[in-house]
This record gives structure tokens, sequence and C-alpha cells, in this order.
């Protein structure tokens, strides 16, 4: 007699390997779960994220990725964005950017350089005097030969009648003034003025003392600075650049409304 061949039965299902994988599939999000219910959810920014998705404020002015059958049909004045006015560009306020304020700057800075230069011409002072423009305001230079002896501080009696003049310039405009001494790099010792920073602060104060005590200006105007030698016009080489460098520089400033530390 033939042996019966004995078939084995095959397993039907799902992998023995699916049952651990499953496991641990389910441990992850219990853990998942854990962390969730442990967290700490900020109410607050929670409604706010959920109130803006609610609104769809957002998205009222793109198109939906997702095509639509007729989407002409569909889309509604509010959703093309022609009825709403959350994202409305204030189209009625003027604009301004830095080019305009530049503009009116230069405007200002113009206007006061043309009244300095007529009184320059108008009273002779053109000699004694130069005048610049820069971006902190309009800048009169004025050489110390005519201003002081050499090595002090005290103010010519030659020089009182043009001071006056200058005096009489800063009272017909409102701009704070600020007035720099300046010296050469020839070293300076003295018992009153131990070195060229103490002389060209000196000189400055001087010249707003005269200026205020004469004309009646107010102080709180006026600016002191002394350099020294720190900012010459040309390098101390030659006694002509020595005699550039040593000067007294009264600052007429620009802008009125801002501090001295805010323009500076």
């Amino acid at each position: 007699m033939r042996r019966r061949v004995m078939k084995k039965a095959q397993d039907k299902g799902a992998p023995k390997w699916m049952v651990t994988y499953s496991d641990m599939v389910t441990l992850i999000l219990v853990f998942f779960i854990l962390l969730f219910s442990m967290s700490q959810i900020d109410e607050v920014k929670f409604e706010a994220v959920s109130e803006s998705f609610r609104n769809r404020m957002i998205f009222d002015f793109y198109p939906s990725p997702v095509p639509m059958e007729n989407p002409t049909e569909n889309t509604s004045h509010e959703e093309s964005g022609e009825t709403s006015n959350q994202f409305e560009t204030p189209t009625d306020l003027p604009e301004r950017n830095d080019r305009d304020e530049t503009a009116e700057e230069e405007d200002t800075l113009g206007a006061l350089m043309s009244n300095v230069e007529q009184y320059l011409n108008e009273n002779n002072l053109n000699n004694v005097v130069s005048a610049s423009r820069t971006e902190q305001g309009v800048v009169l230079v004025l050489q110390d030969s005519i201003l002081f002896n050499s090595g002090e501080a005290v103010i010519l009696p030659s020089a009182e009648e043009f001071l006056n003049r200058i005096g009489t310039l800063l009272g017909d405009i409102p701009n704070d003034v600020r007035v720099e001494g300046h010296t050469d790099s020839r070293p300076m010792s003295s018992f009153r003025y131990p070195s060229n920073w103490e002389l060209s602060g000196a000189r400055a104060g001087s010249v707003v003392r005269y200026l205020i005590e004469e004309n009646e200006l107010p102080e709180q105007r006026f600016r002191i600075v002394g350099y020294g030698e720190t900012e010459p016009l040309e390098s101390n080489t030659s006694a002509e650049n020595m005699s550039r460098n040593r000067r007294v520089e009264i600052v007429i400033m620009e802008d009125i409304s801002k501090s001295p530390e805010e323009r500076s």
C-alpha cells in the first residue's frame, strides 16, 4: 500500500512579526498620549490660532490649491477680496520715505546757507569768515589770528566788530549753535593752558561768552567743544597749514527740533 503523504497545514493570517510590531506601535501611541496629557496648552495662543483658521483671513486673497468644479460660479466677492477691507492699503495716507526726509533737510540747509551767505556779503565778512555747508548745518570758520594772540584765549578788540555782526545773525535765527575750538599740533604748556585741549576749549568758551553777553542771546542755545589738535584741516607740515588749523568754528545746527545729543 502507498504511504499517504501528509500535507503540512499552512498558517493563515498576519505573520508573527506583525504582532510584535503592533505592540510597539501601541506602546509608542500610549507614550505620546501620556506626554500630551501632562503638557500645558496656552489657551490664549490656542484660541488665537483657532480664530485665525475660523475667519480664514489669511487665505481669503489667495486661490485655493484644490481645484473646484465651477470656480467662477462659487467664488464670492468676499473671497475674491473685492469687498473685504481687512488688509486694505491706506492709499489715502501720504507715503513718506527716507528720500523725502532727506530732501526736506536739504531744502532747509540750502535756505539757511543762502541766508548766511547773503548776510556775510552785506556786512563785508567774507574776508574774515568762511561759510560751508555740512550734514549738521552751516559752519562759519574764523581763523584764530583775527580773534586771539598766540597761546591766548582773550578776544582781541579788533575782533569785536565782526563778532557783533555774527551775534546779530544768530539773533535773527532760532537754531542752536555749537562753537568748536581747534589748534595746530605744536605742544601747548602753560600754567593756564596745560595742553591744546584746554586752549581750544577756552577759546570756544570766550567766543560763546562774548556772543551771549554782548547780544543777549539765550545760553541754552549754545554748546562748547574743544577739539585741540585732533581735527586738522591740513597736515601740520608748514606754517600756512598750521595757521589754517588754528581756528574757531561756529556750527549753526540745521534741525532745531532735536537735542544736541540726538544730532551728534
